[in-house]
């Protein structure tokens, strides 16, 4: 269920399987219309605001670009810093250095 964007919770899979009548092992197909039928992943951007937030300590709807730059060239799968700047220009950063992460979300989405 993972490797096709679920994360259920033991409570939902009990009840999954209860509201299905889940009692004997069944084929691949009735695991993909169950799939289907219950588990929808988060859409990107969703997971991306949520991301964004965790930057956004006051939830202001803005983050540090110096924070943004840390965290997308330093964690997980790195951007190279001139990616980084490539992203940025499209966006515009007030004179505090910060941006609505917002914008951000909608440039990132649209590539």
């Amino acid at each position: 269920m993972r490797s096709l964007g679920g994360n259920p919770t033991q409570a939902q899979l009990k009840e999954i399987a209860t509201s299905e009548g889940l009692t004997a092992p069944f084929d691949f197909p009735r695991f993909l219309d169950l799939m289907r039928k219950h588990l929808r992943p988060e859409p990107f951007d969703r997971q991306l605001r949520d991301a964004f937030r965790v930057l956004d300590k006051d939830a202001t709807g803005t983050v540090a670009v110096a924070d943004l730059r840390h965290v997308l060239t330093s964690i997980g799968e790195k951007l190279e810093p001139n990616e980084f700047d490539e992203w940025i220009r499209e966006v515009e950063v007030a004179p505090d250095g910060t941006i609505r992460y917002e914008d951000f979300i909608l440039r990132m989405v649209a590539k």
